[in-house]
């Protein structure tokens, strides 16, 4: 999915927050950020991050989300979704991208903040 038009504030709409899954993710091409899972957690809490875990690149789209959390489907590190850090014992950070929810409607930032 290409983003769409940007606003006058650099945000721009990528997808209503219905279209992504609960407990799951949907990957978005941008630009500014590469490949971004934007992800939706049960309690509809929308979060982005780069679609790389920080241990081998897997894609953490197809992870299993938890809470705010998503596991990597490759070699199971838990990433936290707010801050993209892994959880100890394992050390790394996945890149977060600014997210935000308007009207139902899910925003990135559309350049590096």
């Amino acid at each position: 999915m290409e983003l769409g038009i940007m606003d006058r504030a650099g945000w721009m709409e990528v997808c209503g927050v219905q279209d992504i899954p609960r407990q799951g993710a949907r990957v978005v091409a941008t630009a500014a950020h590469g490949e971004v899972a934007v992800f939706r957690a049960l309690d509809d809490t929308v979060f982005a991050l780069e679609d790389r875990c920080p241990h081998k690149g897997g894609p953490l789209s197809q992870g299993i989300v938890h809470g705010h959390a998503v596991t990597c489907p490759l070699h199971s590190w838990v990433i936290d979704l707010a801050s993209g850090e892994a959880a100890a014992p394992d050390k790394g950070c996945a890149r977060r991208i600014p997210v935000r929810v308007e009207g139902g409607r899910v925003l990135l930032a559309a350049s590096r903040r």
